[in-house]
């Protein structure tokens, strides 16, 4: 089920001080910010380009040279024009092989027949939680953001006009639920914590929102984010 943001937290957000989060000004940035086209992961040597689950881990990188090259996928960065803005997010079912439960994007890997990184976002979007594309406006991509699984991940930011209707995938998805963007774009909110994660200590963004924890790819993303539309600000 889709579980909004807070009532209190929406109030808070409404002044002067939010209105970045709005849709006039998130155009803006977007239109400054994001790339226009598809980028490719640069990989030189024992160095992968941030962003990437290895820019807290820089020595762990040298595990993964010389494995095969990055599977590529698409994930969907769905804000939603509520006011102020949010971000659509999911939260994985608990007995999944990868990842369970953990908090993602909407995305996955490409169809032979998916025009491009755009294609999958959106098609993976209608499966996993059946955001219809007539409400989706993509605005431009992230970097792409490799992860420790091997893969190379293309953020595609999207508008996405209210009045929506979800259908989850319950074999994969147990939920959705929106956080508001000034959250998830305030450094304040960026932790870096750390586990041990196959025999390894990492290091690893993460925005714990109320009972949900954001973390590894899924904060990092959002960290990019950050970067490229209000670092700046």
């Amino acid at each position: 089920m889709l579980a909004a943001a807070p009532d209190k937290f929406l109030r808070k957000m409404r002044t002067p001080d939010a209105e970045p989060f709005h849709s006039a000004a998130f155009r803006a940035r977007a239109a400054k910010g994001l790339h226009a086209h598809p980028r490719t992961l640069a990989i030189a040597g024992t160095a992968v380009a941030p962003p990437s689950d290895f820019d807290l881990n820089p020595s762990a990188f040298a595990d993964w040279t010389g494995h095969e090259p990055a599977r590529p996928a698409a994930v969907l960065v769905p804000v939603v024009e509520r006011d102020p803005l949010t971000v659509l997010l999911t939260e994985r079912m608990p007995h999944l092989a990868a990842h369970a439960g953990q908090i993602a994007f909407p995305g996955g890997k490409p169809d032979p027949d998916d025009s491009g990184p755009i294609e999958t976002a959106l098609r993976e979007a209608e499966e996993e939680i059946g955001l219809s594309r007539t409400y989706v406006e993509p605005l431009g991509f992230l970097d792409v953001y490799r992860t420790g699984t091997g893969f190379a991940v293309t953020p595609v930011v999207a508008l996405v006009a209210p009045g929506f209707a979800l259908s989850l995938n319950v074999g994969e998805v147990a939920a959705a639920f929106e956080v508001p963007l000034a959250f998830l774009m305030d450094p304040a909110n960026h932790r870096i914590d750390a586990r041990s994660l196959g025999g390894r200590d990492r290091r690893f963004y993460a925005m714990p929102f109320g009972e949900r924890y954001i973390w590894g790819a899924t904060a990092g993303i959002l960290r990019n984010m950050h970067d490229r539309l209000f670092s700046a600000s």
